[in-house]
């Protein structure tokens, strides 16, 4: 039985002891203590919201909320659908509605938290798993779909490139899509703000663990001479429609300026 953490949406083997995701600074263990589920009752007792963000991309986002909430999103390009980041809830009907999209050909993971039930996922499509290398040590379960690839920059197909940006985790990853003015699908490497105006750079959300400078310039820098109009962020209404890739660099900026 596939034992899933409530609090981070991981998926074990078996029940352990403990989630390693969770006790990390940048996650968090309740007050009240480790939960468990399984991810039988979590496809039965919960659903999948689907929202159209433009014409080729749709978010996910499982209601009733579980685990951190965060949405995944499926975008469509002429040579396979890419699932970006992961929900642990794969229920029938998001099976037959991706199935009659496309399917998928490839699923891409910004990073740790948000792993779930990948593997579930690339079983059900046949589809590969691209994770960065730097954060080999918090997959919790093997699977044949993963693969660890390394550097900065990973072309997964033609306008859909992958980036290493680092910060929330070694290996934080960024999606960009080269299509018109440009898309970036962030999850929270880039934290969008509330006036979808700016962006934050964490290295722990919950527990308000601030990055050192350094590691922010090094992070917009990875994406300086990239044109994207439009960021989607890890949770719903997380979108900047106009400018995005100048309010990256401004936020940053400004970012580094508040700790000096």
């Amino acid at each position: 039985m596939i034992t899933l953490c409530k609090t981070c949406g991981t998926a074990y083997d078996a029940q352990p002891d403990r989630c390693p995701i969770c006790e990390d600074e940048r996650q968090y263990v309740p007050a009240t203590g480790q939960t468990w589920t399984d991810f039988d009752t979590v496809t039965a007792t919960h659903s999948n919201k689907w929202q159209q963000l433009e014409p080729r991309l749709f978010g996910i986002k499982t209601v009733p909320a579980f685990a951190i909430n965060q949405r995944a999103l499926l975008l469509q390009t002429p040579h396979g659908n890419i699932l970006w980041d992961c929900i642990a809830n794969l229920d029938p009907a998001t099976k037959t509605i991706i199935t009659a999209l496309g399917g998928i050909s490839a699923i891409a993971i910004s990073h740790p938290h948000y792993y779930t039930t990948m593997q579930e996922w690339a079983a059900a499509f046949d589809a590969p798993v691209y994770l960065h290398a730097s954060d080999r040590e918090w997959v919790m379960r093997d699977s044949p779909a993963i693969h660890f690839w390394q550097g900065d920059v990973l072309e997964v197909f033609p306008s859909v490139t992958l980036l290493r940006l680092g910060g929330h985790f070694a290996g934080g990853t960024v999606l960009h899509w080269q299509e018109g003015e440009g898309v970036l699908l962030v999850g929270d490497i880039l934290q969008v703000t509330p006036g979808k105006d700016a962006v934050s750079f964490m290295w722990s959300y919950p527990n308000y663990l601030p990055l050192p400078a350094r590691t922010v310039a090094s992070v917009v820098s990875h994406l300086e001479g990239r044109t994207f109009a439009r960021l989607y962020g890890a949770f719903e209404g997380q979108n900047i429609q106009a400018n995005a890739d100048e309010i990256v660099q401004r936020s940053g900026q400004k970012y580094i300026a508040c700790l000096k």
